[in-house]
């Protein structure tokens, strides 16, 4: 019979006894009389607790119940409690229980971010509202010397105060070596630099929010920036020139409303899956530039009766060190109709930041223009204009930020927005 976890613990209490008198005793009695009898007095009292734990051994074996002990089940039934004991399995094999310990195996960690904002805006139908931001928990684990897990967990609020829940980013990646990195799941698209250089953490980013060329597709981006496949990506030995390089093929975004705000993360809508590929340097002779260029490619079917070949071609020239942030991306998004109709949408950005002490003052201009008659981003038309704001890192891992920005658009009236942010990490 294997013995339960109590008799376990009567064993070691009965040691721990024994080894923690016997010393007390022998080194206390000077006289050889006198520490026989204690050694006498002490083999009698463990023969009595052996005679007192084969007993409860012998009612165990029985069939006695332990009621209320730790190690009991209990039957489901609420007007009858029966228990039974549970051991400890000797193997990794247990006939009724799957148990969810791994010994020794990968730790979790977690990290987390989150804001809050103010903001007030002259735009109709919005009001100065108090908002509550993203709660994101970045969670990594390294699994193995060759494998490891990231994901991103968000806790966000809708424009009807209401919570969903979102698994932005889900990783399996594994590393062969610097030259090759294969991850499967959910990632950020490597269109560009902005979006796969900052995630949903706003305490990243220099400025409250992300330009609109990038913003996610349920903010009314225009770009896929999420996707569901493989990335592929790694080091081309190139000498001082750091040339990289990312290759992705996943399900794409969809194109039929309004799903087309969502991420197709178990069912593509169609049978043609979404590549891209990219490539970009960081050369040893300018520390902090990186210059590169993508191609995006998907076919999508929407509402229209043609199918739309969507190419996406996009470059960037950042420029960043502790102190100096200089960003600069631009993108086509091109849609070409069966009937041989094309729709090109231009869009780019520029952001140039730095900081003294704890202060980043800042400025981004931003441009996007989108026909009317565009198939996918028709409601998106010409928006441009420059925001200004400053960050001011209160403590290591908490920063206040002040913003200003204002949009000219096409057949709208233009909109002015102040908002105040205090982004952390914990």
């Amino acid at each position: 019979m294997v013995p339960s976890s109590k008799n376990a613990v009567f064993r070691i209490l009965v040691a721990v006894l024994f080894f923690c008198i016997l010393p007390r005793t022998a080194f206390s009695q000077n006289a050889p009389d006198g520490s026989q009898a204690q050694i006498r007095f002490l083999t009698e009292k463990i023969d009595r607790l052996e005679k007192r734990l084969a007993e409860v051994e012998a009612k165990q074996a029985a069939g006695v119940p332990n009621e209320g002990k730790p190690g009991s089940a209990v039957t489901s039934d609420p007007q009858t409690v029966v228990t039974t004991e549970t051991t400890l399995p000797t193997t990794s094999t247990v006939s009724h229980e799957h148990t969810m310990e791994i010994p020794q195996g990968p730790m979790l960690r977690i990290r987390g971010f989150s804001d809050f904002s103010y903001r007030v805006s002259n735009q109709s139908g919005e009001t100065n509202s108090f908002t509550l931001g993203a709660f994101d928990l970045f969670i990594s684990s390294q699994i193995s010397e060759k494998f490891s897990m990231l994901s991103e967990v968000n806790f966000e609020f809708g424009d009807d105060n209401e919570m969903a829940l979102d698994l932005e980013r889900m990783l399996l990646t594994y590393a062969a070596n610097d030259h090759f990195k294969l991850s499967f799941g959910r990632y950020h698209t490597g269109i560009g630099y902005y979006n796969t250089a900052f995630h949903h953490g706003t305490w990243f980013q220099t400025a409250t929010g992300r330009p609109f060329l990038f913003l996610f597709e349920d903010e009314g981006g225009v770009l896929p920036v999420h996707n569901v496949g493989l990335n592929l990506t790694g080091s081309i030995p190139s000498g001082k020139l750091g040339l990289n390089y990312v290759a992705e093929i996943g399900n794409g975004r969809p194109a039929r409303r309004p799903q087309n705000t969502s991420v197709q993360n178990v069912v593509d809508e169609n049978n043609g899956k979404a590549i891209n590929f990219g490539l970009w340097v960081r050369p040893e002779w300018v520390s902090g530039l990186q210059v590169g260029m993508s191609l995006y490619h998907d076919n999508l079917i929407a509402d229209t009766p043609q199918r739309i070949q969507e190419y996406i071609p996009a470059m960037h020239v950042v420029y960043t060190t502790p102190k100096f942030e200089w960003l600069n991306e631009g993108v086509v998004i091109r849609h070409q109709l069966d009937g041989g109709r094309t729709f090109n949408t231009p869009g780019f950005y520029t952001q140039i930041s730095r900081q003294w002490g704890v202060y980043r003052p800042y400025i981004r201009y931003q441009y996007i223009n989108a026909s009317p008659l565009e198939p996918l981003l028709f409601d998106t038309g010409l928006q441009q204009g420059p925001s200004v704001g400053l960050r001011y890192d209160w403590s290591e891992y908490a920063a206040f930020k002040i913003q200003y920005d204002r949009a000219l658009r096409r057949g709208l009236q233009d909109a002015n927005q102040l908002g105040m942010q205090m982004a952390f990490t914990f």
